[in-house]
């Protein structure tokens, strides 16, 4: 039975996960980085941590014997991406990224983008805005340089300490959410700004459509440079890259029976 590694902590690496988990050729481990504090549930095995930089996930894949890494990641997760570029060209460990397509501009957008939060933040100027912040509990911190602001956060986790500026808002929220809520919650607190990600897919589309009809400006953190690895954007792919990788596996060892 191969053992598959999958880098996820996305709902695409959660939905191939479930494709792969009733084959009987496979055995799937899950790898979650832990930033989340209450992971949606999964339906394969799940370790949870770092494992040691690019060093420490080679030892990894040696001792687990794993025969393919596909990275699910979140397109912005460039570190651990980085580490399973390095992990595998040492082993010699297949590599496959599952990647999102970014968004694409339509006619209608308010589109800036910034090389990263604090430019984004930079970039809402002096006066005061209300700004609504879509990132990471991580990222949020950025915006504590700007107090002249309102921000409204939506996060997964509970954003704590809070922010220290004098007017903030709290929104917990799990994905996928609708352009009809987002553009509802946009309307409600007034948001004349948004700072994001170019996340891609559709979960969290519903804040850009409802953006665009509202004529609120968005300001999109910049995607990072890709990988020189292959890479697929749909599951079939995956899929199909998999059974091309375990089945050169089998005729190789086959060969040196």
């Amino acid at each position: 039975m191969a053992h598959v590694l999958l880098l996820g902590g996305t709902g695409e690496a959660r939905a191939l996960a479930g494709r792969l988990a009733d084959r009987d050729d496979l055995r799937v481990t899950l790898s979650l980085a832990g930033r989340t504090l209450a992971p949606a549930a999964q339906p394969v095995p799940a370790r949870v941590g770092g494992f040691g930089g690019a060093e420490g996930l080679a030892a990894y894949l040696e001792a687990e014997g794993i025969a393919a890494v596909v990275d699910a990641t979140h397109p912005y997760a460039t570190r651990i991406s980085a580490n399973a570029v390095a992990a595998c060209a040492r082993t010699g460990v297949p590599l496959l990224v599952l990647g999102r397509p970014p968004w694409q501009r339509r006619e209608g957008d308010r589109w800036r983008e910034a090389a990263d939060v604090r430019a984004a933040v930079a970039a809402l100027g002096t006066a005061p805005r209300r700004v609504f912040l879509a990132l990471g509990r991580n990222e949020v911190r950025a915006a504590e340089a700007a107090p002249q602001h309102a921000f409204l956060v939506r996060s997964v986790d509970p954003i704590d300490p809070p922010l220290a500026v004098p007017e903030a808002q709290y929104l917990l929220g799990r994905g996928p959410f609708t352009e009809e809520g987002d553009r509802a919650l946009l309307t409600a607190h007034r948001i004349d700004a948004i700072i994001a990600k170019n996340s891609g897919g559709a979960a969290t589309y519903g804040k850009i459509a409802a953006a665009r009809a509202l004529g609120i400006e968005v300001i999109l953190i910049a995607r990072p440079p890709t990988t020189d690895v292959a890479a697929v954007a749909d599951m079939g792919a995956a899929e199909a890259w998999l059974a091309q990788v375990l089945a050169h596996r089998a005729a190789s060892a086959e060969r040196g029976a």
